[in-house]
C-alpha cells in the first residue's frame, strides 16, 4: 500500500479560528482529490492527513528561536512538515503580511528541507484588500526555501464564508477545489494541470467529460 502524508499548518491564535477552519477545508478537498486519484487508477493508497497548530507550539517555537533546541512537540511537528507529501500553509494576515509565529516556525526549518515539496499557501484575513499577501510575501518565503507552491493560492477574507461571489471572483469552495486538486495532481506526480475542472456549481463541465 501506498501512503501519501498531507501536513497542514495552520498560524490562527483565535479559538475557533478561520485560519483552521481553512486549513481544514483545503485539507479536506487535497484528501478527497488524492482518493479520486487512486480510485481511478486502481492503486491502494492510504491518506494521512495531520494539522499542525502552531499556537499550541508558541512558547516552544519561541525557546527554540534563542537556545537551538526543539522541544519533544515542536521537533514532532517539524519533522512532520519536512517528511511530508504534501504541504498546506495557512497563515491570517497580520501588518500586510504573515504573522510573526508563522515565520518563526518556517525560520526553524532547514534551507533545504522543503526543496522540490508541493505546497499550497493560503491566508485569511478581515478584508479582502489583503489578498496580495499570497503573491507578495508567502510565495516569494517558499520561492526561497526552493518549494512547488501550487499556481492558485486561497484567500479568505471575513466576506467569503458563504459568500457568492461575483463576475470576477469565484467563490470560496471553487478556489479551494481548485488548488486541492493542483496540490494532489502535484502530490501524485500528474502536475498541476491533472485535476479536474470546477464550475461554481461545483459541476465538472461537460466538455472535461469524454
Amino acid at each position: 500500500m501506498r501512503t501519501l502524508k498531507l501536513v497542514a499548518v495552520s498560524a490562527g491564535l483565535s479559538v475557533p479560528s478561520s485560519t483552521r477552519l481553512l486549513a481544514d477545508r483545503l485539507a479536506q478537498s487535497v484528501r478527497s482529490r488524492l482518493v479520486e486519484r487512486a480510485d481511478e487508477r486502481a492503486t491502494d493508497t492510504d491518506v494521512q492527513v495531520r494539522v499542525v497548530e502552531l499556537r499550541e507550539l508558541a512558547v516552544q517555537i519561541a525557546n527554540h528561536l534563542v537556545t537551538g533546541f526543539p522541544a519533544p512537540a515542536l521537533g514532532e511537528a517539524i519533522e512532520a512538515v519536512t517528511e511530508a507529501d504534501g504541504l498546506i500553509a495557512v497563515t491570517p494576515v497580520f501588518t500586510a503580511s504573515y504573522s510573526g509565529l508563522f515565520k518563526s516556525f518556517f525560520d526553524l526549518i532547514e534551507p533545504d528541507a522543503l526543496a522540490g515539496k508541493p505546497v499550497l499557501i493560503a491566508a485569511t484575513g478581515g478584508t479582502a484588500r489583503h489578498s496580495l499577501v499570497l503573491e507578495h510575501a508567502l510565495r516569494p518565503l517558499f520561492a526561497y526555501l526552493r518549494a512547488l507552491v501550487v499556481p492558485t493560492a486561497v484567500y479568505a477574507a471575513s466576506e467569503d464564508w458563504g459568500g457568492t461571489g461575483d463576475a470576477l471572483t469565484d467563490t470560496l469552495p471553487v478556489r479551494i477545489e481548485r488548488a486541492g486538486g493542483e496540490l494532489a495532481g502535484l502530490m501524485t506526480g500528474g502536475g498541476v494541470g491533472a485535476g479536474r475542472a470546477v464550475e461554481a456549481d461545483g459541476l465538472v463541465p461537460a466538455a472535461r467529460i469524454a
